[in-house]
């Protein structure tokens, strides 16, 4: 039996979009959601709905702007690009999920147990 899909914390999409876009550059919505389930080993599984909903909230705070293009099968597609603004939120959220990363690790294995 496969595990299940794991379920997203708030936030933790954004800073996948945020990540995805500074690694490939400019890319359509259907690309990034296809790469960060790639990259997660397709233990995220995004729907149209889900990804979209991220990129218009990243779009309206100014971290991602967004231009019409056309896409390798040749329709017409918006690609998403960062801005500084969205770079420079990427770092501190970065930085913030590696802390809290690490405290759940302490709090989870409060002995050490997992490190000999």
């Amino acid at each position: 039996m496969s595990p299940k899909k794991l379920d997203l914390l708030q936030g933790t999409l954004d800073v996948m979009v945020l990540k995805t876009l500074t690694t490939m550059g400019s890319l359509h919505g259907y690309g990034i959601a296809r790469r960060i389930e790639q990259v997660s080993g397709h233990q995220v599984l995004l729907n149209q709905g889900t990804i979209y909903a991220s990129l218009v909230r990243l779009q309206q705070r100014g971290w991602i702007s967004a231009a019409w293009g056309v896409s390798d099968n040749n329709r017409k597609a918006k690609f998403y690009s960062m801005t500084p603004k969205g770079t420079r939120q990427l770092e501190v959220q970065t930085a913030d999920w590696k802390r809290l990363a690490e405290v759940m690790a302490r709090v989870l294995d409060p002995a050490g147990e997992g490190r000999r």
